[in-house]
């Protein structure tokens, strides 16, 4: 007698059984959330290297008093043992909006969405090297081999869209992994179908290998066989959730071949958008980021749960910069300048578009590095990397707006009022997705693992 698994494994190429699979895996991997969501979907912009607080979003008065002079406090250990002078920020900061905001000039098209912002002045974070703070920033842990955010949110809610990953990492221009690899946004002991796709925007195809080399119906046959063989061999070994990943992943590129492409094409957008994005700008680094942010959008419009954009090195060329393009150990003026040059204007332009389109309410928008840097000069004219006391912002997604959270001492050294650790960020995100991060976990080497760690709490105070 014929079963309709049977069936639909045989007739018609198989197409009834790959839809099948897919909703008969969603029922295991997409979980869904434990309650009302105020968001559905995340856009991580991240400032690798570590953006300057007390230099962005956390203005320092005394730094200017002092200028020139010693720590009043004891200074901890420092990356290069250099320490200079207290170093004022070369930028001027203003009351933006109606809420009187302060941000500093270094960014003037985000400073423009100052009532839109929740600004976190109190981040706190267990690294102070980048490697171990990407991977710490990513994880809560300081190390590779434990899932990213990205691989949580996939883990606990799936994609809505089943032509599309949940799980999306953008790439545009000479943008190349933060120092720690592609091993910083990985699925680390999750199932291997929630690591991310890294798609290229300004490239065709935009994800490798994409383009098929034979008819629709011969990779049909192709899969078929794949997936015939892999559960045979499965069977053998008694179940390995692995193999079931990785017979899910062909079966989901095989979709993506005509979503992608369609997702990650900005030719339709209207010439209003491209300009507002800066696709059309003269400086090469700011349109490709903007590439990135636009097709952030496109991919949050069509159900991918998480993305995370790349910055793009000040200097190619130089390749212990490119992987933490926001670094200024030196001459912070410039670099930061430039880099705020790339990002700003495109991630302004992301804000305002989502929100005009109805989207910023359940999207979640992020921008943040792994640290900040110190209030002191790392010689003369750069700062070293502080992890005591940062600032990063948030927008849209049930987060407060024209907000500010957290305070740092009088130099924006260590913060004093309100800490937040990247464990309590991530269970607040957690928690606008419609996730209990205590419930989110997954039994690996003898423990339940989640993202928020055994500490991290949800962080009340931000949200709506």
């Amino acid at each position: 007698m014929q079963t309709r698994r049977h069936f639909l494994r045989h007739a018609s190429l198989g197409f009834g059984w790959l839809g099948f699979r897919q909703l008969a895996a969603a029922a295991v991997r997409r979980p869904g959330p434990h309650f009302t969501p105020k968001a559905k979907s995340v856009i991580l912009c991240y400032m690798s290297g570590g953006v300057s607080q007390v230099d962005s979003f956390d203005p320092k008065p005394l730094l200017q008093k002092l200028a020139g002079t010693r720590m009043p406090m004891p200074v901890k250990a420092t990356m290069f043992d250099n320490v200079g002078t207290i170093m004022p920020s070369p930028w001027e900061f203003h009351p933006r909006g109606r809420s009187g905001l302060p941000i500093s000039d270094l960014f003037p098209h985000i400073a423009g969405l100052a009532d839109d912002l929740c600004v976190v002045r109190s981040m706190t974070s267990k690294a102070s090297e980048h490697a171990q703070g990407n991977f710490h920033f990513h994880s809560g842990f300081s190390f590779q081999g434990h899932p990213s955010a990205g691989a949580w949110m996939s883990y606990g809610l799936g994609t809505e869209n089943a032509n599309l990953p949940a799980y999306v990492v953008l790439r545009s221009g000479a943008a190349v992994d933060p120092i720690g690899g592609a091993g910083v946004y990985g699925s680390g002991f999750l199932p291997a179908q929630h690591q991310p796709s890294f798609l290229s925007v300004d490239r065709e195809p935009a994800l490798p290998n994409l383009k098929p080399a034979t008819s629709s119906e011969a990779q049909l046959r192709q899969i078929a066989a794949m997936r015939a063989s892999d559960r045979r061999f499965n069977a053998t070994i008694g179940g390995v959730g692995e193999v079931e990943a990785a017979i899910m992943n062909y079966e989901t590129a095989f979709r993506m071949q005509a979503a992608v492409p369609e997702a990650c094409d900005l030719h339709g957008e209207s010439e209003a958008t491209r300009k507002l994005y800066g696709l059309d700008a003269a400086r090469e680094t700011t349109a490709a980021f903007g590439q990135q942010c636009l097709a952030a959008r496109r991919l949050v419009e069509r159900g991918v749960r998480f993305v995370e954009l790349s910055c793009l090195p000040r200097n190619p060329g130089d390749k212990a910069q490119a992987v933490n393009p926001w670094d200024q150990h030196d001459k912070l003026k410039a670099g930061h300048t430039d880099m705020a040059a790339q990002v700003d204007q495109p991630v302004a332009a992301l804000v305002r578009d989502l929100k005009a389109r109805g989207l910023l309410d359940s999207t979640i928008v992020i921008f943040s590095g792994e640290f900040g840097r110190t209030p002191f000069a790392q010689g003369t004219d750069g700062r070293d990397h502080n992890p005591y006391g940062f600032s990063l912002w948030v927008a849209g997604g049930g987060f407060k707006s024209g907000f500010s959270y957290g305070v740092t001492d009088d130099f924006g050294y260590h913060t004093v009022e309100n800490p937040v650790s990247v464990y309590d960020f991530w269970a607040t995100v957690q928690q606008q997705l419609g996730l209990n991060h205590e419930d989110t976990t997954y039994h690996f080497a003898g423990r339940n693992y989640r993202l928020s760690d055994v500490e991290g709490h949800v962080v009340k105070a931000l949200v709506t």
